[in-house]
């Protein structure tokens, strides 16, 4: 069974930054693409970044150059370096992990941490 768990979430101003972690256990980590999604009061789950197990990228326009997604093989976790963030980026984000995403692989998720940007 794959458990996912986010921290860093938190109370941030407009431009500030935060780091998110997510430790992933019960899968070969290395081998898993590994996501951030968030979800915003009244507003569906979206991605926000993506990166595959050789390290390739991919993010929602609205946090290009923004955000940074990387992974530490070593540690099975995952990162979301977030910078100059704005109250828009206020929402749930939650970790994904799917050995074969867009192809029929299973989704498995945190449970989320609550990042608040205020204006």
């Amino acid at each position: 069974q794959v458990q996912l768990v986010e921290s860093g979430g938190g109370l941030v101003q407009d431009g500030g930054s935060l780091r998110l972690s997510c430790v992933a256990s019960g899968t070969i980590f290395r081998l898993i693409t590994m996501a951030w999604f968030r979800q915003a009061p009244g507003k569906q789950r979206e991605l926000v970044a993506r990166i595959t197990p050789g390290g390739r990228t991919i993010y929602q326009d609205s946090v290009k150059g923004r955000f940074a997604i990387s992974r530490d093989n070593a540690k099975n976790t995952v990162y979301l370096q977030m910078n100059s963030l704005k109250p828009e980026d206020t929402a749930v984000y939650y970790c994904n992990a799917n050995a074969q995403p867009g192809a029929g692989g299973v989704d498995y998720w945190g449970k989320g941490t609550l990042v608040t940007v205020s204006s």
